[in-house]
């Protein structure tokens, strides 16, 4: 029996809606966009009338925060692969992207704002209780529309075959958490190659940096502590269905040690589950030497 695919599309106006539902479509799926909230039922009914029907076998949905649980709740009465896909972005970044690009928010639009920065906090509040039903959270706060399109095509490959994807992200503590991280994981304990005059311009996409930190003693003895609690975790979500864990780790400028645990992780995992790396806080953006 075929299962149909559901993505419902939701998270704060500006946080990049508009780009994950571009980028759903180019990869196959029918994207409906501000789909009427009083014609779900119509729109159920389509589906269980005939669910191999193409046009439903793939389905993307971007959805408000006010009708997200109507959506939500259709959808979860019916058999289907539902996945929400929440997208989240900081309150600075919000601000700065709305008078950059000179937009109106939406809720200025509708008047029930008085000004940009309570329509952005009106928001926030309004998706709090969203947020906590999130399959994926992708907080867009410091990625740039490549790089939103680049993790959105990692997540969701339309596949017949449902597994746990796997993000390892590195990062900078100087730069705040990674707010979409299910696991923080704090390596600033580890020998820092900074320290080194030699090595303190690279990152741990170098060689010579990740032989640094990876052979170390201290970080062979985390690594022994590591690896059975991240196993633990990962049969746990792939148990609960999940369908994406973010392992954020971090150092204190995010170039070093979290880099080169990052690098380390993927080879180890990659046999096992889809894993993807992050390294948010390096400029350079190739992937390690194989």
């Amino acid at each position: 029996m075929i299962v149909n695919k559901v993505v419902l599309v939701t998270g704060i106006s500006g946080a990049g809606k508009t780009t994950a539902m571009a980028v759903l479509e180019d990869i196959g799926y029918n994207c409906i966009d501000r789909y009427p909230v009083g014609l779900i039922s119509k729109l159920i009914d389509m589906l269980q009338k005939d669910p191999e029907d193409e046009q439903f076998r793939n389905l993307a949905l971007s959805v408000s925060a006010q009708d997200f649980q109507a959506f939500k709740q259709a959808f979860e009465n019916i058999e289907c692969d539902l996945t929400i896909l929440y997208l989240d972005s900081s309150y600075e970044s919000l601000l700065l992207r709305y008078k950059y690009n000179r937009r109106n928010h939406p809720l200025l639009v509708q008047k029930k704002a008085n000004s940009l920065e309570e329509a952005i906090e009106i928001e926030i509040s309004n998706f709090s209780k969203v947020r906590e039903y999130a399959s994926i959270i992708i907080d867009t706060s410091l990625l740039s529309v490549h790089d939103l399109s680049k993790r959105i095509q990692n997540v969701f490959t339309i596949s017949s075959k449902k597994s746990l994807t796997i993000s390892f992200v590195s990062f900078g503590f100087r730069h705040g958490i990674p707010r979409d991280a299910d696991l923080v994981v704090d390596v600033r304990f580890l020998k820092n190659p900074y320290w080194d005059t030699a090595l303190r311009e690279k990152s741990g996409n170098n060689r010579q940096v990740y032989d640094y930190v990876i052979n170390d003693e201290k970080t062979q003895k985390f690594i022994e502590t590591l690896i059975p609690y991240l196993n633990f975790t990962i049969n746990q979500y792939a148990d609960e269905s999940k369908h994406h864990l973010t392992v954020a780790i971090g150092c204190t400028g995010g170039q070093h040690r979290s880099v080169s645990l990052v690098n380390w992780l993927q080879r180890i995992y990659r046999e096992d589950f889809p894993v993807f790396i992050n390294h948010r806080d390096v400029e350079e953006h190739d992937d390690m030497y194989e």
